[in-house]
């Protein structure tokens, strides 16, 4: 039996891919489902069922779309109900994929549908367990993203994540490898491992929430501490992850359509079309821009920024790319269901120019001029997470989360004069470029941010320890 890991490093998500003897099995599958059929096409495969660990909130998933194309039945667990035909397995049921099998752990908790997936494999030996959200390396699934006022509280959902995870999953083998759905980085929990897979005994010993003398009450106590607010498209996502979607060949389709410099330079005047830079971090920073665009690159963590930031899902965008990024620009739009993207700027930023259009630019300084002026600054700005902030931080220097830029930018004084930093130069870009399409004149950006910013020897905070008392 095959099983592989699928990792998508923008979401920080794993889809898993199943075959044996010619059956095959795809488990949280992105929104794009060409790759699937590749992979099933490669081992002359049919693929017989779609797996969904729970209704997803930070991604589309694409079982319909796959089901379509391929006629595979989608498993969701009990309780979950959507528009389109699923298959409600029970807790225990198997599944056969041909020699193997899939045993279905209804696993509530993170969501009251959520479950887990066993897997057996041709010789009876039960190598993995696919935990979805219930989980993670380093962590579990966060408890509040399916609470129903009046009916389901987050302290009643951690209670069932307790149960579920003492009931189902620990009473597993200790070398069972534990395969989740999410890895660092994505907002499903809140302290999760890099690391894409553990032995369910490692967990045992190193993840907090499977302490073996752990009672139920500090299991609810430590799960709900500390939870943020989660990213504002969630809701969204789930919503969709019940729908039927537009095909996603369509949106790709729509996404990829090239746009002559006129055509691009009206669109872009439109007050409800924004203009997204895609680009590297050096190539928007160096060369310009589009006046009003948004600065959000395709190389760092592009699809959850476009979900926090932009905040109708319906929003009408046309974008700028390198031409050999433009597929994934629009998939990667459309992974956090922004299915509006109505194409990009042929020819780039170079047929912009030459057809004499203006250039916006944000101002550029390094990091030892800025530790060099800083006592002479108007605004010096922090946009990285308070967490991150409160940790170490410049003196001196004011902390305006990116994270938060949208119902905080009332506080911004588009008369000022900024400067922005965050850890190494993403971040700030992308909140310097809403500075500027917000009507501040003069901000500038901190290169190499604040890892930078320590190098230079720019002046610090220091961390204080919280006294603890026996």
């Amino acid at each position: 039996m095959k099983v592989e890991q699928i990792f998508t490093g923008c979401l920080a998500e794993m889809a898993y891919y199943i075959e044996s003897n010619g059956e095959a099995a795809i488990v949280d599958p992105l929104r794009e489902t060409q790759p699937y059929l590749d992979m099933a096409a490669a081992d002359n495969a049919k693929i017989k069922y779609i797996f969904l660990t729970h209704f997803h909130a930070d991604f589309v998933s694409g079982q319909y779309d796959l089901a379509q194309k391929t006629g595979a039945t989608i498993v969701f667990g009990p309780n979950a109900v959507t528009e389109y035909e699923i298959y409600n397995g029970t807790d225990g049921e198997v599944f056969n994929i041909g020699n193997g099998t899939l045993t279905l752990l209804h696993t509530p908790g993170h969501t009251m549908e959520s479950s887990s997936y066993l897997i057996t494999d041709e010789k009876g030996n039960t190598p993995y367990v696919l935990t979805g959200d219930c989980l993670f390396i380093g962590d579990v699934g966060r408890p509040d993203l399916a609470t129903k006022s009046g009916s389901i509280t987050e302290a009643d959902l951690a209670g069932h994540l307790f149960d579920s995870l003492r009931n189902k999953i620990m009473p597993l083998p200790n070398d069972i490898l534990v395969y989740p759905n999410h890895g660092a980085g994505s907002s499903c929990g809140k302290n999760m491992s890099s690391e894409t897979f553990d032995t369910l005994g490692n967990q045992k010993e190193t993840n907090y929430a499977l302490r073996a003398d752990m009672t139920k009450e500090e299991f609810i106590t430590e799960v709900t501490a500390g939870l943020k607010p989660p990213p504002q498209y969630f809701p969204n996502n789930v919503k969709m992850n019940k729908s039927i979607n537009t095909n996603i060949d369509a949106i790709l389709q729509k996404g990829t359509t090239a746009l002559d410099v006129a055509t691009f330079k009206e669109m872009s005047e439109q007050k409800d079309v924004l203009v997204v830079d895609t680009r590297s971090k050096e190539a928007y920073a160096e060369q310009g821009t589009v006046p009003g665009a948004w600065y959000i690159g395709i190389d760092g963590s592009f699809a959850p920024w476009v979900g926090a930031l932009i905040t109708n899902i319906q929003q009408k965008i046309i974008f700028i790319a390198d031409e050999d990024k433009v597929q994934e620009v629009a998939t990667r739009f459309s992974r956090v269901g922004y299915d509006n993207t109505l194409g990009y700027l042929k020819g780039g930023l170079d047929a912009w120019k030459k057809e004499g259009n203006t250039i916006d630019k944000i101002g550029s300084m390094s990091a030892q001029e800025f530790a060099d002026s800083l006592g002479t600054m108007e605004a010096p700005v922090d946009v990285r997470k308070d967490t991150e902030y409160r940790s170490e931080h410049v003196k001196g220097v004011e902390n305006f989360p990116l994270d938060n830029i949208n119902e905080n930018f009332a506080e911004i004084d588009v008369n000022k004069e900024y400067f922005l930093h965050c850890a190494s130069g993403y971040r700030s870009l992308i909140a310097a470029s809403i500075f500027k399409a917000n009507g501040v004149k003069k901000v500038s950006d901190v290169r190499n941010g604040f890892n930078g910013l320590k190098e230079a020897n720019a002046p610090m905070t220091e961390f204080v320890c919280p006294t603890t008392f026996a």
